[in-house]
């Protein structure tokens, strides 16, 4: 079933929590008439943006009637409202608090911590520390701890792919998707998954061969 053909998502194709939901409507089959932002030429800070999402960041999900949904967790939700199937937020009480627990954590964890290394030290990102706020300075000392945060989610996804075919279990889920969109985002500062994470890279390899990866 194709949904989504009235509406307009708002996004830029390197930005990681846009990839996020690209990925995601590739799972359910949703094809939705894409406009890029260009966050490098800070298009993201125009006024005819700026009335669509007041934060200035993408993705921003807008509505046949002008609504105008931001935060890529939220437009995920809001597709799995209209189109149920196939599900990627789990079902029952159990699985779906385990996805959400997962999905932060690589929120969280993954993420956010090369976030952190990428803003605080792409030349970019100078005065631009912070997504889709100006004047905040770059913290060189923030690299180091993205870093080790990042090698301890490499380690925890390990550990728990050793247990489970996918992060919230033996289902595909947006979990999933948050940890395989912040592995590849972390490849721009050249940081992989460790040799020594097995149970992670024979997960990152099923994952990369799904269709919907090349979203």
């Amino acid at each position: 079933m194709k949904r989504g053909d009235a509406m307009k998502l708002y996004d830029f194709s390197l930005a990681p929590n846009s990839r996020r939901v690209r990925v995601f409507l590739a799972e359910k089959g949703i094809d939705t008439p894409l406009v890029s932002v260009n966050t490098r030429e800070n298009e993201h800070f125009s006024d005819w943006f700026r009335e669509k999402n007041s934060a200035c960041t993408v993705p921003v999900l807008e509505l046949d009637d002008g609504t105008c949904i931001s935060e890529s967790v939220a437009i995920c939700r809001y597709f799995e409202e209209i189109q149920p199937e196939p599900t990627l937020f789990g079902t029952g009480a159990t699985e779906r608090a385990l996805v959400e627990m997962w999905n932060r954590r690589a929120e969280l964890e993954g993420q956010q911590a090369v976030a952190q290394i990428i803003r605080n030290s792409a030349p970019m990102f100078k005065d631009r520390a912070l997504a889709g706020v100006r004047g905040v300075p770059q913290i060189p000392a923030l690299i180091e701890r993205g870093k080790a945060s990042l090698c301890r989610f490499f380690e925890t996804i390990d550990q728990r792919l050793g247990e489970t075919r996918y992060l919230a279990g033996e289902s595909f889920s947006i979990a999933d998707i948050t940890a395989f969109v912040a592995i590849g985002f972390a490849g721009r500062v050249e940081i992989g998954v460790p040799n020594s994470c097995a149970n992670a890279n024979r997960w990152f390899a099923d994952v990369s061969a799904r269709l919907s990866a090349e979203a």
